[in-house]
């Protein structure tokens, strides 16, 4: 063999499982058709959210790689949600595009047992019996062999793009797309669709008026994304917010037949909680005006992002419905706007591993499975990597539960329910979120990074030291009385915070902020996190109840027909996993947990 591994596509998900796998010990190849595209932030320039930068600080706490990129680059930082429940709460930054991409091309290229090679992957390479892959073919004709492949091909698979009436075939504006794999795949039997996505006009930043829009600032006190450091001082830059007006849904609506999307020239569905300004105009007519936020791209760039107006309408309607724009009128646009849509593999072809059902030792992560967004692509991307380098070792997958992490929530969703539209996470996907708050992910999974292969035995002591820094401040304030009640009594309440307490108790000074933070988080929502363990409990039950990949679903008496369909097309490795999917009833469960209590084929 070449190589063990090859990752295709040097995206976020493409970074992290290639550094995953050299990490760990195994020689391996990013191939990517443009070395200088490695770790772009295609749309917004930005890393976190609700929910997503959950997913960034699960990925750091496993020994991934992008918390660390954008703690290097981030030009301003924000709690989403801070007036809400810490289940709701994430962190979000603005990144320098440009250093970020930097950042992550060089750490891919210092990493020993990582080789990058610029080429374009047109076709898998078979062994005789079509079961186990065994390399990849490309564009300029070379052969390359490997033990396991990682395919992380994001928007460039077959990617066409689209302004008004001009198409190309691109996986980003003129870059040329990943053209005949997605034929290759499909004539191997793998299930693949079209989804569409797409990304605002960039204006210049001193042709705008910021005196007609509101500035937003960020947080004056930076918490990193990374476990492994305790602060960031960098400067930072403002936001600015503007809305569009009717005006601007006059211009769209009266040009709706030039969009690609109306015109039927698109056929992939686009991500329904992100749509473009002409969706939002024609789904929500009686909505007034739209927000836009104004944000820079970097530091060393004249160019800004104008999120929340995605479009695929030509340049010159784009031109009149964004000069309508408070704060927009004399804009000189420097990037169109557009619509790209590309090929995506059903992910209900996977194994919650991310091991492909239909040939072995292939793995699929990010947009190549139905997702949306940099970080639901990093955190596949490192378990495709985990788990393909797991695969090399002859050991068990790593998968994670869904009270575990998001990660686990998004991967279950995906390979048993799979998705017909661009997938993005949301809190509201994750049932038991108490558990799942981004201060406590290193908590959750750092042991489990370092059982990989990928944390260091220094951050098991430095989470070790974390904790038991934590214990002394809740003793602290359990010892100090403030009136009838302790310090730690007194925290429950919903108007005291720890920074109250602070101004009282100067040996709290002494400690981090995370560390304070997290203390606060855990005393107030106590009973609420003691009722979801509960829950959990009751929930593990059913996970604990593994079904053999192989079973026989046509000699289990009782299944309805649906159910019995949907369990053999699923394949699902347990009970619980059982339960999540549409078309199977409680009564298939009942039945199926009745069979396995017979001697029916349970896993090993």
């Amino acid at each position: 063999m070449d190589y063990d591994a090859i990752v295709v596509g040097g995206g976020h998900a493409g970074i992290e499982a290639s550094l995953a796998l050299s990490r760990i010990g195994f020689k391996t190849l990013l191939i990517t058709q443009n070395l200088d595209s490695i770790g772009r932030l295609s749309c917004n320039p930005a890393i976190g959210g609700l929910s997503k930068g959950n997913l960034v600080r699960e990925v750091d706490a496993l020994g991934g790689e992008m918390a660390h990129l954008i703690d290097h680059s981030m030009i301003q930082y924000r709690i989403l949600n801070r007036r809400r429940g810490p289940a709701v709460q994430a962190p979000r930054a603005q990144a320098d595009k440009f250093t970020y991409a930097r950042l992550a091309k060089e750490t891919l290229e210092a990493q020993p047992n990582l080789a990058l090679f610029m080429d374009t992957v047109v076709d898998l390479v078979l062994d005789k019996e079509g079961k186990k892959l065994v390399g990849v073919v490309t564009q300029r004709r070379h052969t390359i062999t490997c033990r396991v492949l990682v395919l992380t091909t994001g928007t460039f698979m077959e990617g066409r793009i689209f302004i008004g009436e001009y198409d190309a075939p691109n996986g980003r504006l003129d870059e040329s797309a990943a053209i005949g794999l997605g034929t290759a795949l499909r004539s191997k039997g793998f299930p693949v669709g079209r989804l569409k996505t797409g990304t605002p006009a960039r204006v210049r930043k001193s042709s705008l008026d910021f005196s007609k829009m509101e500035l937003q600032d960020g947080e004056e006190i930076m918490m990193p994304f990374s476990f492994d450091y305790d602060s960031i001082d960098r400067p930072m830059l403002p936001c600015h917010i503007t809305w569009t007006n009717e005006r601007t849904h006059e211009i769209i609506r009266a040009n709706i037949h030039r969009s690609p999307l109306y015109g039927g020239k698109i056929v992939g569905k686009g991500p329904r909680y992100c749509p473009s300004i002409e969706d939002k105009v024609v789904r929500f007519p009686d909505r007034e005006r739209h927000q836009i936020f104004v944000e820079p791209e970097g530091e060393g760039t004249e160019e800004m992002y104008l999120n929340g107006i995605s479009s695929s309408l030509p340049e010159d309607v784009q031109w009149d419905f964004i000069h309508s724009i408070e704060g927009l009128e004399d804009a000189q646009i420097m990037r169109p706007a557009y619509a790209v849509e590309y090929d995506f593999i059903d992910p209900q072809a996977l194994y919650p591993s991310l091991e492909s059902k239909l040939v072995e030792n292939l793995f699929i992560a990010g947009q190549t499975n139905g997702t949306s967004g940099y970080e639901e692509a990093a955190c596949q991307g490192l378990m495709a990597g985990i788990n393909a380098a797991q695969k090399l070792k002859g050991e068990k997958p790593l998968v994670l539960s869904r009270n575990e992490a998001y990660t686990g929530v998004l991967i279950d969703d995906l390979v048993t329910m799979g998705t017909q539209e661009p997938y993005r996470m949301f809190t509201s996907r994750a049932e038991y979120r108490l558990n799942l708050r981004h201060d406590s992910c290193d908590q959750r999974l750092t042991q489990k990074g370092y059982a990989v292969g990928l944390q260091k035995q220094e951050n098991l002591e430095r989470l070790q030291a974390k904790l038991e820094k934590m214990e002394t401040v809740k003793e602290l304030l359990a010892k100090r009385r403030m009136g009838e009640k302790s310090a730690l009594q007194t925290l429950k309440m919903p108007e005291i915070t720890i920074a109250d307490l602070e101004a009282q108790m100067p040996e709290l000074s002494s400690f981090e902020q995370p560390i304070l933070y997290q203390v606060e988080l855990d005393v107030k929502y106590e009973g609420y996190i003691n009722r979801q363990e509960r829950q959990i409990n009751r929930f593990e039950k059913l996970e604990s109840l593994v079904i053999d990949a192989l079973m026989d679903y046509d000699a289990v008496e009782g299944l309805s027909a649906e159910g019995r369909e949907k369990l053999k097309k699923i394949r699902p490795l347990s009970v619980g996993q059982a339960s999540r999917i549409n078309g199977v009833r409680n009564s298939d469960i009942a039945v199926l947990i009745l069979h396995l209590d017979r001697g029916g084929r349970h896993g090993k």
